[in-house]
């Protein structure tokens, strides 16, 4: 197995695991981001759950490599939908913040597909 692609991976697992613990702990660095975007708190722990899953099948991917594609995909398309989110907001300060996430899951999903 590539050791980049494992260390890009378990870094992006573990980036967005914490991501999800954040949101399920109501980390004020995110959420008064999100109610600021608009996001619903009802969805708070979907969005939380949707981040856990990915990590948990980035980490399985090792094993089974479809599917820490599929999740990596997911979370590319989850963290996307974060851009856009900032973006319709014009919370141009906080724009960074979803690029932070989106990136390592990219480097996993380009690195799983290259493997």
């Amino acid at each position: 197995m590539n050791i980049a692609f494992t260390i890009v991976t378990v870094a992006a697992a573990l980036w967005t695991g914490f991501s999800a613990y954040s949101i399920w702990a109501k980390a004020p660095y995110v959420v008064e981001p999100l109610a600021h975007y608009g996001v619903p708190q009802s969805w708070w722990f979907l969005l939380g759950l949707a981040k856990a899953a990915g990590a948990l099948g980035l980490l399985a991917g090792l094993v089974v490599p479809w599917i820490g594609i599929a999740a990596a995909a997911g979370l590319v398309l989850y963290f996307l939908g974060a851009v856009v989110t900032v973006v319709r907001a014009r919370s141009w300060e906080t724009l960074v913040a979803p690029f932070l996430y989106l990136v390592p899951a990219a480097a996993a999903l380009t690195l799983g597909v290259l493997a």
